[in-house]
């Protein structure tokens, strides 16, 4: 159990190298960025494995400046009270660009044909004869009028299928969890797939943005390649641990799939037939660093200013409008009369109520609420600690 009031300049210490830009957003009298702290209030990273880390008491939120945290240990996180943010869609157009240049350039066989066109060089004057005879064996297929089989119609998927439909291609979406947002952005042309398998037999091409989660490990394997066209074409941009490697293998030497685009290589990968390994550079772009280093920056600021949360992966989102008022933050266990327990602490000290907002994840929830009074500072500490005795509480932070 942990209580901290936010009195003090917050220290931030970064695991990567993270934008400039993202950590201006600190330039505060009230943050500085120490990465050699051994007790920081917050950390942001962006592919640093911190599984092996010890996390100190100290640590109220991680943020990590991408959509991925495969390396970031969030159940343990969760246990101590962490919030951990993530970026969603603030890399989307970068990995759009990317899926949709090796879709056509793929298809085109452009990979392999710059690759032999290398072969060529020493030949002099004979190269352009050379190129005109060899040229045939890199023969490919347009993509106008395929279809494009799009699973996970989040932030990078939405903005896949709706470019596709302007590429004049297809397209079978597939999210049985879609957010309204999302489908409010979503082209109504974007056919509906019931299932996966729907949307399995019907693609030339189908491109993945689904997290890594034990019922989407290993999708792509035998049983759901004899679902396919012969000859289809999988990009994957998410997880390599999506794709079962040994059946991949054998689907590439048979034909059945014609292409496999990862950004994932590994040494299973670099030893198939037809496949194209990709440096995981989905999100590497100048601008879309920027964006994810901005977006966390700002997530983390806003929560030890405020103690709002959005774009938590193991917190519930809540917030309130910020107004100055002193604010308590408890993260607890959901169970009955919890709220009671803490607006009961309250009443002991005569404080009314000014706002208040309580929401849940699971087996855990999150209140917010603001103490209409003006607070004596003395009672700040008799306050944290009643708050701390109830039982299921987790952290709790006096703003």
């Amino acid at each position: 159990m942990t209580t901290i009031t936010l009195d003090k300049v917050k220290t931030i210490k970064t695991l990567n190298n993270i934008a400039e830009s993202g950590l201006n957003v600190f330039n505060t009298e009230r943050f500085t960025i120490d990465n050699d702290s051994e007790n920081p209030d917050a950390i942001v990273l962006r592919s640093f494995n911190m599984h092996n880390m010890e996390l100190n008491n100290n640590l109220k939120a991680i943020a990590r400046a991408g959509a991925g945290v495969n390396n970031i240990p969030v159940d343990k996180c969760t246990e101590q009270g962490i919030v951990v943010f993530n970026t969603p869609g603030a890399n989307a157009n970068a990995v759009k660009e990317m899926v949709l240049t090796s879709l056509m350039a793929s298809s085109r066989n452009l990979f392999a044909g710059v690759e032999w066109t290398k072969t060529l060089d020493g030949e002099g004057d004979q190269i352009p004869k050379l190129v005109e005879a060899g040229k045939k064996q890199f023969v490919g297929k347009e993509i106008k009028g395929k279809t494009l089989g799009v699973i996970g119609l989040g932030a990078i998927g939405a903005l896949v299928a709706n470019d596709a439909l302007d590429l004049d291609m297809d397209v079978i979406g597939f999210d049985p969890f879609i957010s309204v947002d999302t489908a409010w952005n979503l082209s109504r042309n974007v056919q509906r797939a019931m299932t996966l398998e729907q949307l399995f037999a019907n693609s030339d091409y189908i491109t993945v943005h689904v997290p890594l989660t034990n019922d989407t490990k290993g999708m792509f394997n035998n049983e759901t390649f004899a679902i396919m066209k012969p000859g289809v074409h999988i990009l994957n941009f998410s997880r390599g641990e999506l794709v079962n490697e040994t059946d991949m293998e054998a689907a590439l030497e048979s034909g059945k799939v014609g292409k496999y685009i990862t950004d994932f290589p590994n040494a299973n990968v670099l030893k198939m037939k037809n496949a194209v390994p990709i440096p995981h550079l989905g999100a590497s772009t100048k601008e879309s660093e920027e964006n994810c280093a901005i977006m966390a920056a700002r997530q983390v600021k806003e929560f030890l200013e405020t103690g709002n949360i959005k774009n938590s992966v193991n917190f519930p989102n809540a917030s309130i409008p910020y107004t100055g008022k002193r604010r308590v933050a408890a993260f607890h266990k959901n169970v009955p009369n919890m709220v009671g327990q803490i607006t009961l602490a309250f009443s002991s000290y005569h404080l009314n109520i000014a706002d208040m907002v309580n929401r849940s994840r699971g087996e855990y929830a999150y209140t917010l609420i603001d103490i209409d009074n003006e607070v004596n500072a003395d009672i700040i500490p008799e306050l944290e600690e009643k708050i701390k005795e109830i039982e299921g509480i987790v952290t709790t932070r006096i703003i």
